[in-house]
């Protein structure tokens, strides 16, 4: 058992459901289960691309250290980067607060968070759902969640289809943990605790990287770095006979995850933590940017 396990989060475990959730989801008609975003045909010329996710637990510890703003930002740029990865762009932006009780500072906190980085992005903020669910909720904990909605032309869709062995796989730093692998950073927070900025800092927003990326290259897939790590996502958007031979070493880790690596094996760290890269994106060789690995037949 791994520490993500012993801190009660099991991967293996939701990996065991996904066959029937496939099953599922595809019988409504929808293609592409398991992708960041999925597609709706909103006429023959464009996709609508939508993408829901939460903070998680993330929010505990920025709510005891007076960071839930922060953790407002993380929800807009997560879900919006969820979009980007089709190459859509963001359109709007809805999200869900529930309690036990609500506090209204708390709500307002996460909501400023979203907005600026809405703004940021060029989306609307149009709203959502605040709800007090006593009996569900635990005393003081709140949960907040999100979905974007982005549009994306047909021939400006990017899906992985045309990534092929040979490719380079460019990635952008991020600015920390992010929002994936807090249950385990809190259990370790209780045994040795970490004060650097890089713990709660905000998910970055890639879609200025990715905008720039794409006038310059011929950007074939894009991942975001979510939990599961670097190798778990970039396979989410590979096509059949391909994978990634990423080089570890290839970028500099911020300190957080130097102080992640006192207590979690390597191996974990790749599963569960980002380690320093939160966006990938697969491209010809001979493109400028950070190459973290390539294209390998597999």
């Amino acid at each position: 058992m791994g520490a993500y396990d012993a801190a009660g989060v099991s991967i293996a475990k939701g990996e065991a459901v996904v066959q029937r959730l496939r099953e599922a989801v595809e019988s409504t008609g929808t293609t592409g289960f398991g992708v960041f975003a999925g597609l709706y045909p909103l006429d023959e010329r464009r996709f609508l691309a939508a993408s829901t996710d939460s903070v998680g637990t993330k929010l505990i510890v920025a709510r005891e250290r007076g960071r839930l703003g922060a953790c407002g930002a993380d929800l807009a740029a997560h879900c919006i980067n969820d979009v980007l990865t089709t190459g859509a762009d963001p359109l709007f932006v809805l999200d869900y607060v529930a309690a036990n009780v609500i506090d209204a500072e708390q709500v307002a906190e996460l909501v400023e968070g979203m907005a600026e980085v809405c703004r940021a992005a060029g989306c609307m903020l149009l709203g959502g759902e605040t709800a007090e669910l006593p009996g569900i909720y635990r005393d003081e904990e709140l949960d907040f969640a999100g979905t974007c909605v982005g549009v994306v032309d047909r021939d400006r869709l990017i899906d992985g289809s045309r990534v092929e062995a040979g490719d380079v796989v460019l990635g952008f730093p991020s600015a920390g943990v992010h929002a994936n692998g807090f249950t385990l950073v809190r259990r370790l927070l209780e045994q040795d605790d970490y004060e650097g900025d890089d713990l709660l800092a905000p998910t970055r927003l890639y879609l200025q990287d990715v905008r720039a990326l794409r006038e310059r290259a011929d950007v074939r897939a894009l991942a975001h770095v979510t939990g599961g790590g670097v190798l778990g996502n970039i396979a989410r958007v590979f096509p059949d006979g391909v994978g990634a031979e990423i080089d570890w070493d290839s970028w500099r880790r911020p300190p957080v995850f130097e102080w992640l690596a006192r207590h979690v094996d390597e191996e974990e760290l790749r599963r569960v933590f980002n380690l320093g890269i939160g966006y990938l994106a697969v491209v010809p060789p001979g493109t400028d940017g950070l190459v973290v690995g390539r294209v390998v037949a597999e």
